[in-house]
């Protein structure tokens, strides 16, 4: 049985060679996330042609995933260097312009409009949330005062959160818009968007794709409580989703962070847009051939909550052991999917919109391969759409989603259960087309029982939505 859930693994260092991608794709991974905050243009240009060599070499679709950096809120550096700091002592924050040779301790933010919106209660996190703070008062020139709520070291050049806080500074930063250009010429796959806040963000993004010509999946990085108040907006108006759970875990309380992961999951499910779950999946496998218990029991959960991608970060950019990481993910999920359907198929799709003839007929399809033990569903889908409503309703059967459309084959790649492949398209006819394909692959063999869906253009038109569910057996006659 092919493997449902699919897994993301971040190029860095570690993984930068042909034979390395090569190895990571051989134990499981089809998604490879490029981190635009590391790295320039020589080198990411240097990775898609090995991903590209690869894919064709291999016969498989290979989703390249840029991850834009966002506004990485980062402080200054006034020549204090790195100072310690015990509970309860007293931090000043301040810009350079307030900072005074007599602080002993200050930590420099250059951008006021941030200070000017804290009041006192309010949260700040210091280097992910090493060191946290309490703002206890503020004076007239807005200098901050803060209380030191656990003890440890401030450096300078580090990242500052504040926590539930709605900033300003707009997601789609100039570094954003260089680096966009710069996958949109290198010919990326998705795009995925840190600190989106609002509906609007990913409106914007989708604004500056249009002047390269290409309209690219976009997926919005929950990370801010912000975005957590606005989530069914921002599921609807996103492709899809990612649970970024490093920063999302500084913005709340981290008791919280479960809860938020499987109501972010739910409403994917429900809307049938893919989700992703990242961050600290396997961590200590950046140093060690084995993984904690604890961690493989996240990842099994993150699979049995409905997450359709699970993601490796450092794990195979800086680890020592990426392609046993993938490998130990992928024997995870061999487990866990077993173990989802021993009691027969249970379809885990929400309510969606059901009244609708396609969604209905997807659903319908979905049960028909259950109850007759189909082999595996193909689906002819020229958006996509179908294909993840099908994905969405996590029958046990493969799900083969065939379309002419790259862009769209390689965003099916990040569907449950998808494996993406181009129908013939001398075939004008999309039922056709669906059971051409079945005849032609190796994957089927006589008495295979396929569930076919597909949309039937009327005469005169050229798109379509699904409206055919039919039941297809390969003959003898197909395998010769």
């Amino acid at each position: 049985m092919d493997r449902h859930i699919k897994i993301i693994a971040t190029l860095g260092p570690g993984t930068e060679t042909y034979e390395a991608v090569t190895e990571l794709v051989q134990s499981g991974a089809k998604i490879f996330r490029l981190n635009f905050s590391h790295g320039g243009r020589d080198w990411f240009e240097k990775m898609v042609a090995i991903i590209r060599r690869v894919e064709e070499e291999v016969g498989l679709t290979l989703t390249i995933l840029q991850d834009l950096s966002g506004p990485k809120i980062r402080t200054a550096d006034v020549g204090l260097g790195a100072f310690e700091v015990n509970k309860g002592t007293e931090v000043l924050l301040g810009t350079s312009e307030q900072y005074k040779e007599e602080y002993k301790e200050f930590i420099c933010l250059d951008i006021p409009e941030l200070l000017e919106s804290l009041e006192e209660g309010d949260p700040v996190a210091l280097g992910d949330g090493v060191i946290r703070f309490e703002v206890t008062s503020i004076d007239e020139n807005s200098l901050v005062r803060l209380r030191a709520t656990n003890s440890g070291l401030c450096p300078p050049r580090k990242g500052i959160t504040f926590p539930g806080m709605k900033t300003s500074l707009a997601p789609l930063t100039e570094k954003d818009k260089a680096d966009l250009a710069i996958g949109m010429e290198l010919g990326v796959d998705v795009v995925a968007m840190s600190f989106v806040q609002k509906p609007e963000d990913i409106c914007n993004l989708r604004a500056e794709m249009i002047q390269y010509g290409r309209r690219l999946p976009i997926i919005a990085k929950l990370e801010r409580v912000a975005a957590l108040e606005c989530l069914e907006d921002l599921v609807q108006e996103a492709d899809g989703i990612m649970v970024a759970r490093g920063d999302l875990g500084l913005e709340l309380d981290l008791a919280e962070l479960p809860v938020a992961q499987k109501r972010i999951i739910k409403a994917c499910n429900e809307a049938g847009k893919p989700v992703i779950v990242a961050t600290q999946m396997l961590l200590s496998m950046v140093n060690s051939p084995m993984a904690t218990r604890a961690e493989t029991t996240d990842v099994a959960n993150a699979i049995l909550d409905g997450a359709d991608c699970v993601m490796l970060s450092e794990e195979t950019a800086i680890g020592r052991y990426p392609s046993e990481t993938v490998q130990f993910m992928r024997k995870i999920a061999y487990q866990i999917e077993a173990f989802m359907f021993e009691g027969g198929v249970s379809l885990s799709a929400s309510d969606g919109d059901k009244e609708h003839p396609s969604t209905f007929l997807a659903h319908a399809a979905a049960m028909l391969a259950g109850k007759t033990e189909a082999k595996a569903i193909v689906c002819h889908s020229t958006s996509g759409s179908t294909t993840r409503i099908l994905s969405s309703c996590r029958p046990a059967q493969s799900i083969y989603a065939l379309s002419t459309d790259s862009i769209v084959r390689h965003f099916t790649n990040l569907s449950w259960g998808v494996i993406p492949a181009i129908p013939l398209d001398v075939i004008d006819d999309h039922q056709e087309r669906a059971e051409v394909f079945v005849r032609q692959s190796p994957a089927f063999v006589e008495g295979d029982i396929v569930i076919v869906t597909a949309g039937q253009p009327e005469k005169g038109k050229t798109v379509t939505q699904t409206n055919v569910v039919k039941l297809y057996e390969k003959l003898a006659k197909d395998v010769s």
